[in-house]
């Protein structure tokens, strides 16, 4: 049976940054769930879902937070599926650092994948990546989307030496 991928936000202002990734999982048509869940406002709801994942179908778990950006890590703490923080920039936090560090800085023995800061895009195609190693229709979706990346390139190069962008 396919697995689902789950996309969790630590709040509505995260929508926006995370909606990347439901494209890139529609354009590859695997199933996925959607919840906003905080790490601090609910962290029962966090735990339940975490400790329930597997059993309910799910592979891998995406987590997009801003600022303290916790969501990610408490979910690694409850769960044994992979987890991929999406570190969100806050309108209050113009670097992003705090939410970087909070997502990438996990201790020993509960780790977190992490990505560029609100790159829901690459978390999406990470999780596809870790999907495929067990799921060949994912894994060949992968590779016709690689080939059509690099006959993008290509055409762009062909297209600066003819003078023509």
């Amino acid at each position: 049976m396919a697995k689902k991928i789950a996309i969790l936000m630590g709040s509505k202002s995260d929508l926006e940054i995370m909606k990347k990734a439901l494209e890139v999982l529609k354009k590859f048509e695997v199933e996925y769930e959607t919840d906003i869940m905080s790490a601090h406002r609910t962290p029962e709801k966090v735990a339940e879902f975490a400790k329930n994942a597997k059993n309910n179908g799910f592979g891998v778990i995406i987590c997009g937070a801003g600022l303290s950006a916790h969501l990610a890590g408490v979910v690694a703490a409850h769960t044994n599926l992979p987890v991929i923080g999406v570190p969100i920039l806050a309108k209050s936090s113009p670097a992003g650092l705090d939410a970087l560090l909070s997502t990438v800085q996990m201790p020993k023995g509960v780790p977190v994948a992490c990505v560029a800061l609100n790159n829901s895009y690459n978390a999406a195609l990470l999780a596809l990546k870790i999907l495929a190693v067990s799921d060949n229709s994912i894994y060949e979706k992968l590779e016709k989307f690689k080939k059509e990346m690099e006959q993008e390139v290509l055409s762009y190069s062909k297209e600066l030496k003819n003078n023509k962008l």
